[in-house]
């Protein structure tokens, strides 16, 4: 079916359209997986609600706005992927489903999540990078088991310092907001692996040398003076990384020394939970 004839079907809300859209999808699959991905949906079908040993569910690349509030019949999903869609604000039926690992909800419009968001004691990893935040929401910070954080892509300026509640955090991904300083509450996480800040405002950088979980910065794009020194082993991606030195200072000026390309950006495929 053809990309343009959904797109009319998807306007029209019949039951047999909404059929037509999923290709006749009636039970639910062996694997306990539905992908409706680039379906052109306005609306979810009701009928998927019924489905309540559904495990993965996709909804990426649709014309998703909200959620009815049948979702939360899905008690035992691990794993819900909302990003490329319209959602202005997170429906609060999502905050039902306390089995999530996993939740995808990049690239749509929010620029706050609710309070509710705590009942979510599962979640593992959370992408909300290309969204309308100013700041980080606080209620992140409640979300003890967070290993994975997305958050690149919108417009931080800081990051809250109860961030560093979260003992299991491994992975913060910034890059592409307005940092214009290096995050302060991350030198209190010693058990962070990766660190990406690439592409904001930072023109100095602190030693990292004191976190001995860290095993990659990426600190490209920035107006920085210095590179962060860190620990032996650890990795740095960009200015006066392995490959090159820091600036030298001759006569009172800084020999500046080019940009390398990123090489290593965030994963693009979706982990299964662990």
């Amino acid at each position: 079916m053809g990309n343009s004839l959904k797109a009319v079907v998807a306007f029209v809300p019949s039951n047999e359209c909404q059929k037509y859209l999923l290709e006749d999808l009636e039970e639910m699959p062996v694997d306990k997986m539905v992908d409706l991905s680039g379906r052109q949906l306005r609306r979810l079908p009701l009928h998927i609600c019924s489905f309540r040993e559904l495990v993965k569910l996709y909804l990426s690349d649709n014309n998703l706005n909200h959620l009815p509030p049948e979702l939360e019949q899905l008690q035992n999903l691990q794993i819900l992927a909302l990003d490329f869609n319209n959602f202005k604000a997170l429906p609060l039926v999502v905050c039902t489903l306390k089995q999530l690992c996993i939740l995808y909800l990049g690239n749509n419009k929010l620029c706050s999540l609710p309070l509710e968001l705590r009942l979510l004691q599962n979640l593992k990893t959370l992408w909300i990078e290309s969204n309308c935040l100013q700041c980080l929401p606080e209620v992140v910070c409640e979300l003890s088991l967070l290993k994975t954080l997305h958050a690149g892509s919108n417009a931080l300026r800081t990051l809250p310092a109860r961030l560093r509640c979260l003992q299991e955090l491994r992975t913060i991904w910034l890059s592409g907001n307005l940092l214009s300083e290096f995050p302060p509450v991350l030198l209190d996480m010693p058990l962070l692996e990766v660190i990406d800040v690439d592409r904001n405002s930072i023109r100095f950088f602190p030693s990292l040398a004191h976190l001995p979980g860290l095993k990659l910065v990426i600190y490209d794009h920035n107006p920085c003076r210095n590179a962060p020194k860190v620990a032996k082993g650890v990795r740095r991606v960009g200015r006066w990384s392995e490959e090159t030195p820091e600036p030298r200072k001759r006569s009172g000026a800084v020999i500046e020394i080019s940009l390398d390309e990123k090489p290593l950006p965030p994963p693009a495929a979706k982990p299964e939970p662990e």
